[in-house]
């Protein structure tokens, strides 16, 4: 690396010229001022006083390279179709759901910005939600399909007043979508967990352009010195229902509507057997173990061996259209179990007509969430 003094050519448009050579080839900028000219001379050389890397074809400091080619965060959200083939589902969801809060505060201007729902519906149900094109291959929604006018315009905005991914080398920007992620649309406070969970999305993309894609050279998050605001989160016993409550409030789904008496097996399921919804819509008649049905037996306890989980996530977000996703138990294997033992109130419910039997029954369900089980339910759940 060799900077040359500057010299002044016999032009009129740009008099003054500054040369300088990088491993081998010689590059130069011509100045209509000579103080321009001092002034990228003395980038230059203090470039290469903090012994940054220069890019040999264009002879220019790398940073320099970096920010001028550096994309909008609008366009580095090629993350999600990165991600989208192996997540599950519910992942997917939370993806879109963290990135269109986050996307939506970086921005360069609020002027003329569309209303602030309507903004984020179009980037959580459009940009950041993929789908098939007719060749097969993954793309935003709104590149396969016709768009509503206001979601096309609310994109359009976006993606005209998206900060460059070079402008977060100053960690500081990040605060405000560090508070949008840690609040709900009302602007009170999140769950804990709720801000856990969005920011380590946040994190895991910020990552991504750091370490995969090169766009930046650290990760900002790291850098910053934040802590979400406080929630809540306490539970007060004062509130949560005893036994007798309970079993009060269980009865009482038997007399709520035609599908009462099989909701009452589905929530005692989750009552006495300790599953999550999504567990106990998984259910099925060889799951469980009863005790025999003679009076002698009548006080025994029986056993649930549970190894599904039907979380409802939204058709949008699955492969095959369905609204919920057939996995494996939370933080388990895919074929990992968990023998949960049922105390004989359940035993009863589920031997019941109104029990399993029922559910299979149900009116007004498609077959293939039927599947001998407790599948109708899915959609009651939510």
């Amino acid at each position: 690396m060799r900077i040359w003094g500057i010299r002044k050519r016999n032009s009129k448009a740009a008099p003054y010229q500054l040369r300088w050579i990088v491993n081998g080839e010689e590059f130069q900028e011509p100045f209509t001022t000579k103080t321009l000219a001092d002034a990228r001379r003395a980038q230059l050389i203090t470039a290469t006083k903090k012994g940054e890397p220069f890019d040999v074809a264009t002879g220019v400091p790398v940073s320099e390279l970096r920010e001028a080619n550096s994309p909008t965060w609008y366009e580095a959200s090629a993350y999600v179709l990165m991600k989208w083939p192996r997540a599950a589902a519910k992942h997917r969801a939370s993806i879109g759901e963290s990135l269109s809060i986050a996307i939506a505060t970086l921005v360069t201007t609020r002027r003329g910005a569309p209303n602030p729902v309507t903004l984020r519906k179009a980037l959580y149900q459009w940009a950041f939600r993929a789908v098939r094109n007719p060749d097969g291959d993954l793309v935003p929604r709104h590149q396969a399909e016709e768009a509503p006018p206001e979601i096309r315009a609310a994109l359009t905005w976006l993606s005209s007043h998206s900060q460059k991914v070079s402008d977060l080398a100053n960690p500081d920007l990040l605060r405000p979508t560090l508070e949008a992620l840690s609040r709900l649309l009302d602007g009170s406070p999140a769950a804990e967990n709720t801000t856990r969970r969005k920011v380590m999305v946040l994190s895991n993309f910020l990552r991504y352009t750091v370490d995969e894609k090169g766009l930046l050279p650290f990760n900002p998050l790291m850098r910053l010195d934040w802590t979400a605001p406080a929630a809540d989160g306490e539970i007060d016993f004062r509130y949560v229902p005893d036994p007798a409550l309970a079993r009060s409030l269980i009865t009482a789904v038997r007399h709520q509507g035609g599908r009462g008496e099989h909701l009452e097996t589905f929530f005692a399921c989750i009552y006495y057997a300790a599953t999550r919804p999504s567990e106990t819509a998984a259910l099925k008649e060889k799951d469980f173990v009863l005790p025999p049905g003679t009076p002698e037996s009548a006080e025994e306890w029986g056993e649930v061996l549970v190894e599904e989980s039907r979380p409802e996530v939204g058709s949008g977000w699955t492969d095959d259209g369905t609204p919920y996703e057939k996995r494996g138990l939370k933080h388990r294997t895919r074929k990992a179990y968990r023998s949960v033992p049922i105390p004989p109130v359940l035993v009863r419910m589920v031997r019941a007509p109104q029990g399993l039997g029922r559910w299979r029954l149900a009116a007004g369900w498609p077959h293939a969430l039927i599947d001998s089980g407790i599948g109708p339910i899915q959609g009651e759940t939510g």
